[in-house]
């Protein structure tokens, strides 16, 4: 988003477009002659389609050399970074872009790019040799870069703190990493049984939410890694998602999924829609305390914990939970029957990252 009346697109068509947003201006000042009757009124609520408009124009169009895969606007100054072949920031005023941030002697393609919300001047990419970049616009150079085991496929930043970001990877997990200490990621958030390929931080910055592979759209609450408070969503119809996003209320959670169709999906699956009065309220509030009260308890624990969940994302759980106990026992013979120090134990967090450069 460009500005709150205008927006920005980029495409494989190696341009980049500025739009406005303002809607046509229908009124014409005389009331009597836009009454119509109910006849005509009748007759144009029972047209199947809407009239057809002239299609609106690009305000400016940027050209580019390559594709674009993404493309996202500074919070505060009329700048925004484009993705393809490198990282490159543009200035709106300008049709060429400003500063190259491409990492020294890398020619991956990258995917996706995200400046910090908090410090604008900060900005981070995931390409496709499994990397992740972080940069400056300040100095106009890349500060750091992680080669990790697995591909990201896309990345968010925490809302409400600055120097946390979020990695949905290939290896059917998530990641947060303190920027400060990119050596090993702060928490893994597993659950999905395919990749993930989206995720967006919730407004409060409690939560997060992610689309994947598997068809399903999961709700994770910070600093739980296995999701057991966290809510699953699913459709017969709904193929693999794409995109997800938070709306800036956190009330509700967009999908776009691999059938053509956007999902609109409750945060919080219990939650009343609607205006409550105040007896309601203190009704609502109460079970939720009974409910915290007594999430220990067995049978209540049972109850909070159960989720419906389909066949197929049960059996595909099976079938990985299968080959990791596989994996688990052929490393511990494999440590067994070898010298003393020769293979020692080492932490997953630790496998993740392979390199990280400066």
């Amino acid at each position: 988003m460009a500005q709150g009346d205008r927006i920005l697109s980029a495409g494989h068509d190696t341009s980049i477009k500025l739009w406005a947003l303002s809607l046509p201006n229908t009124d014409d000042g005389d009331d009597a002659e836009n009454t119509i009757s109910d006849n005509t009124r009748q007759d144009l609520m029972a047209v199947d389609e809407p009239p057809e408009r002239e299609p609106s124009k690009p305000i400016v169009v940027y050209p580019g050399k390559t594709p674009f895969n993404s493309i996202h606007h500074h919070r505060y100054e009329p700048l925004f970074a484009t993705a393809s072949n490198g990282v490159h920031v543009w200035d709106e005023t300008k049709t060429a872009p400003i500063t190259d941030l491409t990492f020294g002697g890398a020619s991956e393609t990258v995917d996706v790019v995200r400046f910090n919300m908090a410090e604008a001047s900060v900005l981070a990419s995931v390409g496709s040799d499994r990397t992740m970049c972080l940069y400056d616009i300040r100095t106009g150079k890349a500060e750091k870069r992680i080669v990790m085991q697995m591909r990201s496929n896309a990345l968010s930043w925490s809302p409400t703190q600055p120097t946390v970001m979020l990695l949905a990877s290939e290896d059917h997990n998530l990641y947060t990493f303190d920027i400060r200490n990119l050596s090993t990621p702060s928490q893994i958030y597993k659950g999905h049984v395919s990749a993930v390929t989206s995720c967006d931080w919730s407004p409060t910055g409690t939560e997060f939410v992610s689309g994947g592979w598997d068809r399903t759209v999961r709700i994770w609450h910070e600093g739980d890694g296995r999701g057991k408070e966290g809510q699953m969503y699913h459709g017969k119809r709904m193929q693999r998602v794409l995109s997800t996003l938070y709306t800036q209320d956190a009330r509700f959670v967009l999908s776009a999924s691999d059938d053509g169709n956007v999902r609109l999906w409750k945060s919080n699956a219990h939650e009343r829609l609607g205006v409550l009065d105040t007896r309601e309220r203190n009704a609502l509030e109460y079970r939720d305390a009974l409910k915290k009260r007594w999430k220990y308890d067995n049978e209540i624990g049972k109850v909070l914990r159960s989720r419906p969940t389909p066949k197929s994302i049960k059996s595909a759980a099976r079938l990985k939970r299968t080959m990791e106990d596989a994996a688990k026992e052929k490393e511990d013979r494999r440590r067994k029957h070898s010298r003393l120090g020769e293979t020692n134990p080492k932490a997953e967090r630790k496998k993740l990252v392979i390199a990280v450069n400066d």
